[in-house]
């Protein structure tokens, strides 16, 4: 844990003038901390760097942002939150990789967590039914698998990524926020911010608190939920889409990125199949992603005890409990839908089969979680 004098310095250094990351990452490598560089004498330094920080450290002892500095360090307190600076042992090792990793982090909750294998789970706000099981399933799975799972608390991919983790046994999740730490956004997911600190779980930002969701912020979040994890699994995502934007930066910092296809007719799906194209992964399940990432795990996938949701509707053994329970209308029908995505007319039409007997029955198989509803156009789950 860093210590009292380090982490005062450290949060110092964000409000100092011409102070960017770059030029912070450059003078602590050679001073060895936040502590050293305000503290110490600039002659300890290379040559070049000695004006600079005797610049510095004439800025700080004027002393103008002190109020502030004063009035975050009593917020966080009060919220029993942590301020991690990057010179701090509980900075997280694989965010420190990378090129723009923030000087400075906000935590709440278990700080451990980030120092976890972390798998990113990202995608579309406006998900699919589809996609709706799809992260909950894939996240719950990873989750039972040993990953930590990493998401934004967005709407849609990210909420359910962070529940599906919530559902496994001793699941862990990490929320990077876009905002301070003491402002959960989107509002409607405060409920599920505090099921995630009761659990055990995380919640992480490099913005100070009082920071509000600006839309330049998002970008910034992204990286750090890519540059935390080891790689990121897009569920569901529009060509023009933050959740390819979280893929982009994870190429960029060496991750391995996972995308899971889609309908051709599905808009939600044409971001994934993009990606594919640029060289992402195509994976079909969970297995595929511990596959890849397995060493990286060193061994604790092995110790799942869940079994991958869609190796087991795809396997050998014969159809799940749900299927065999169908009567011989549900399953023909079932076969006659397949997994894409049509509307009752085009089934009517195609099949011979009356509307109101594909009412009934579709209602029944809705009902049953085996396939979805968006808009009056039905798409098999199972």
């Amino acid at each position: 844990m860093a210590g009292a004098d380090e982490t005062h310095y450290g949060l110092v250094a964000q409000y100092l003038t011409e102070f960017p990351p770059r030029l912070q990452s450059q003078l602590v490598e050679q001073a060895g901390s936040y502590t050293a560089l305000f503290a110490g004498p600039p002659e300890s330094l290379e040559p070049q760097f000695q004006e600079i920080v005797r610049r510095l450290q004439q800025e700080y002892h004027q002393q103008r942002w002190s109020d502030q500095i004063d009035s975050i360090m009593v917020l966080v307190e009060r919220l029993g939150a942590q301020i991690i600076p990057i010179t701090s042992l509980d900075y997280p090792q694989q965010l420190k990789q990378i090129s723009s990793a923030p000087p400075l982090l906000y935590s709440l909750g278990q700080t451990d967590n980030l120092h976890l294998p972390q798998i990113a789970i990202v995608g579309s706000r406006r998900m699919t039914r589809g996609g709706e099981n799809n992260a909950l399933q894939w996240s719950r799975f990873l989750a039972n698998s040993g990953f930590t799972i990493t998401s934004g608390l967005a709407l849609g991919v990210d909420g359910c990524a962070h529940r599906g983790a919530l559902e496994a046994t001793n699941g862990k999740t990490v929320a990077v926020m876009a905002t301070g730490i003491d402002s959960i956004y989107p509002q409607r997911h405060r409920q599920l911010a505090e099921q995630i600190l009761d659990s055990g779980g995380t919640l992480v930002t490099e913005f100070h608190p009082n920071e509000k969701p600006l839309p330049t912020h998002f970008p910034r979040r992204n990286r750090i939920i890519s540059g935390l994890s080891l790689g990121v699994l897009v569920v569901e995502a529009a060509v023009k889409s933050g959740s390819l934007i979280t893929a982009r930066y994870a190429l960029e910092q060496n991750r391995e990125v996972f995308a899971i296809p889609g309908s051709i007719h599905n808009p939600q799906s044409r971001g994934c199949h993009l990606l594919i194209k640029e060289g992402a992964q195509l994976v079909e399940s969970g297995d595929d992603i511990i596959a890849e990432l397995g060493g990286a795990m060193a061994g604790v996938a092995a110790t799942a005890t869940e079994v991958d949701p869609l190796a087991a509707n795809t396997g050998s053994e014969g159809p799940s409990i749900e299927l065999s329970a169908l009567n011989q209308q549900e399953f023909k029908l079932l076969e006659i839908l397949g997994f894409e995505p049509m509307d009752i007319d085009s089934l009517s039409q195609d099949h011979g089969m009356p509307v109101e007997t594909l009412s009934e029955l579709l209602i029944g198989l809705e009902l049953k979680g085996i396939i979805g509803n968006e808009n009056g156009v039905y798409q098999r789950l199972v």
